[in-house]
Parts: structure tokens; sequence; C-alpha cells
């Protein structure tokens, strides 16, 4: 099978077949169509530079710390739902991040997004539809669809971290009242009692890059109503709310196999339909997936092995090394360990075209990306006139992927609240965010339990377990 002869968008994937057609799209798809926000994808016009910034108006009645998919989908509400008040969106970088987690969205996650009006964010970045998973352990396989509910079954979607956050950042950049700099939140702006906040009314902006010596030009920007810490796993400002050690899990080393795009007519059943087919396991040129359009978990290695598509034609690879230790890259311990690892979840008398992929992909990379595994669990938040959301707020293992699910129905949760009651009255405010706390956990506990639970089951090597 060839690649046909293509044409190339502005989102970095060749989209098109000689005929016009969508190679890597099916009409049916929850992807499919065009994003209402795409012309915002790459513009810079709506970023002010911090040189820029320090000119204008530094009262806001929201100020957001940090544009990733949380930060920015909470900005977007924020701003439609309150068209007369102005939000602050403060990032380091606006350029498409590069992150090899956050890739896959359940079906929960999706149903989020469009109550929060951006059902079509998935559009324009060559996003898979993902309908369950299959499991491979010990020779044995099992297909785990997703859920069923009056309109059919559910989907998730997976894709590239990076355009989706920048689809996000898009809708962002396309509301009047929404300003997006580019520059650094150093300190939060409030009363103090005993070295800890018991309310902000605002931040401290300075550059992009700040200088370690301090001598860098900082402005306060002053919060009318709350200010939003969304700033992700590295938060610098979780220690105002959560002084408890974080617990490293595990660590997540990941790469991409490359590969020709799947036929959609093999692969997709329709608007309720399911994918059913199983590929070829000794098929080394096409996708190399035991079934592609869902997360394929493999338990036979060190730690599991996950595999989704990114698009049609890149699959991400996630080997799980457990414990808080990474063996060195220097020595090449790691790539020994992964080299066992992924042998033995793709086993080449199993899996000959993945295992002879996988290996290929390990030989090929320059430098192996890890990202570590953390968990943090929630805390009460007291402090007015201040809220901590997404992973500054709580972390979960990224094994099941449900990491911005429950970040986005925080969002939902909470803005649906702020629509009722005034984000400028602090006594309002505590209750909202007691009413939060109260709506958000059942989701979130749930959440969190399975993926530190499924964890410890999956990367268990006892007979026990």
């Amino acid at each position: 099978m060839t690649v046909p002869e293509t044409l190339v968008d502005e989102h970095h994937e060749p989209l098109l077949d000689k005929c016009g057609s969508h190679l890597d799209e099916n009409r049916n798809w929850p992807t499919h169509g065009t994003y209402e926000y795409t012309s915002y994808y790459h513009s810079r016009r709506e970023i002010v530079p911090f040189t820029d910034f320090i000119a204008m108006d530094k009262e806001f009645d929201f100020v957001v710390i940090g544009a990733g998919p949380i930060g920015a989908a909470l900005a977007f509400k924020l701003a439609t739902d309150n068209p007369t008040s102005r939000v602050l969106v403060v990032e380091k970088n606006w350029a498409e991040p590069d992150r090899i987690v956050g890739e896959l969205m359940q079906p929960g996650g999706c149903q989020a997004m469009e109550q929060l009006g951006l059902q079509n964010v998935f559009s324009d970045i060559s996003a898979v539809p993902v309908h369950g998973y299959y499991i491979s352990y010990r020779g044995r396989q099992l297909h785990v669809p997703y859920m069923h509910d009056a309109n059919g079954q559910l989907r998730g979607v997976s894709f590239h971290h990076g355009r989706l956050v920048m689809n996000l950042r898009a809708a962002c950049k396309a509301q009047s009242n929404v300003v997006c700099v580019e520059g650094s939140v150093t300190e939060l702006l409030g009363q103090m009692d005993n070295n800890r906040f018991t309310a902000v009314h605002g931040v401290r902006v300075g550059p992009q890059r700040i200088q370690a010596d301090g001598s860098d030009e900082c402005i306060d920007v002053c919060s009318r109503k709350l200010t939003f810490v969304c700033d992700g796993i590295t938060s610098q400002f979780r220690k105002q709310l959560n002084e408890r050690p974080v617990e490293l899990i595990s660590h997540f080393c990941g790469l991409v196999l490359e590969h020709e795009p799947v036929s959609s007519d093999t692969y997709f059943d329709g608007p309720t339909g399911t994918t059913s087919h199983v590929s070829r396991p000794t098929d080394t040129a096409g996708n190399p997936l035991p079934m592609p359009h869902n997360g394929n978990v493999m338990l036979d290695g060190v730690g599991p092995v996950l595999l989704y598509q990114m698009s049609e034609r890149e699959t991400r690879v996630l080997a799980d090394i457990p414990g808080p230790f990474l063996p060195s890259e220097s020595n090449g311990q790691l790539r020994e360990t992964l080299r066992t690892s992924l042998s033995r979840a793709a086993p080449k008398h199993l899996y000959p075209g993945l295992h002879a992929a996988l290996m290929r992909a390990l030989d090929d990379s320059r430098r192996i990306r890890c990202i570590g595994s953390k968990f943090i669990p929630a805390t009460a938040n007291n402090i007015d006139g201040a809220v901590w959301i997404g992973d500054a707020l709580n972390v979960r293992h990224p094994l099941t992927g449900g990491g911005m699910t429950v970040g986005l129905w925080d969002v939902v949760i909470l803005t649906d609240l702020l629509r009722t009651h005034d984000a400028a009255n602090s006594q309002q405010v505590q209750g909202v965010k007691a009413q939060w706390q109260w709506r958000r956990r059942p989701r979130a506990l749930v959440v969190n339990v399975l993926s530190v639970a499924l964890h410890a089951l999956f990367a268990a090597e006892t007979k026990e377990l």
C-alpha cells in the first residue's frame, strides 16, 4: 500500500488526496467538519507582548494563570458567560506546545466540551475517534467498547496535544473581552497571615523569561472578582493551597510510530457504529495498532504499554516504568529497559508488525522523552478571591486518560455556579467553592482512584494481582 500524493494544510498534516477528499476524516466522525475559530489558530495579532502590556489598563474582572487545555477552556467560558467583563489570560508561551500526554479525551471529556460550547474543537486537527479499549495480556485479547447512550455508542477522541491546545486558545483569542498576554505570573498578590494567603486580589506579571537576579520590571494587575490558578502539573502556586509532598508513582516514556493512513470504510461502521476489525498482526506497512481507533493497552511489559493514534498516520507509544526512579539514559539502561518492556508487551510471534515498528522507533529515537506520573489530591480552598483548578489542584496517574475529563467538568460545574452568583462577593464565592467541591467529587474520586488502582494492578508482578 502506498501513500497517495497529497496536499499539505497549515496544521502540518497532509489531509487531501488527488480528488480533494479527506484522508484523515470520515464524514460521520465527531472530528469531521470545520472549526469556527480556525483562522485564529496561528494568529499572533491577539497576543500582547509584556512590553506592550505595561501601557495597558491593569484592572480585570477575571485573571487566568496559564492557557493550557483547562485554562483556555475556562477563559473562553468566562468570556462568553460574562460578555461585559474583562478576562486576562497570562501564558508564558503561546506557541504550540509539545507534550507526550494529554492526547486522548475520554467520552466524558467530549461531553464537557459540548457543555462549554466547544463541541467543534476537535475539528481541523486530524483528530481520530476512539471507540474503546483493546487489552492484551499473556496471549489473550479483550475489546472493551465504550457504553451506549440514547444517541448510540459514546466515543472519545485522540489527537496531538498541542493542536487541541491551539484550537482552545484560538477560541479565547476570538473573544473581544479576552486579553491574551505573553508573560509570566511571578507572584499572587493579596492578604497574608503567617505566610499563608487569606485573600488574593491580583497577580504580579513579568516578562516571558524571568532573570534569576530579579532585575526584571514587573507590574501589578488587579483582579476585581477572581483569580484562577491553572498553571498545570508543575504549578508554582500549588504550595499556597496544598503543601503535601508530591507522590511520584512511575514514569511514562514516549515514542511515535509513523505509518500509512487507515482506511475509514474498513475500520468504521457509521455514526452509531464501532470499530470491530482487528488489523492484521503481520502487516508491517499499515497501521501497526492491534485495533485502530481504540486505546490499545499491552500488559506484559515491565509496566503497561499504551498505544493510541494521534492522527491517521501517527501512533503514540507510552511505556510505563513503575517506581519513582528512572533508569539512566546516558549508560543505555533506559533503552535496554524499554527494549525488554516493548518486546514483552508485543512479542514478535504474536505481533510481528507491531514488534518491528516498536523496535524501529526505539532505535531511531535520538532522545527518549519521559514524564513523571504523579498523584496530587485535591485540597479544600478557603482563600478568598482565588480558585485552583485543573492539574494545579488535582493530579492522577495518566494511565486512564482521565485528567482532562476531570478538569473540563470542573470548569463546567464552576462556571455554571458562577452564573447565578456574584463573583465579586467573597461570601457568595465561598459558597460556590463549597458547592463546587461537593459536585466535582464523585467524578474526580472515581477517575482518581481508578487511575491509581489500575496502574497498581497492571504494573504488578505478583500472582495475587
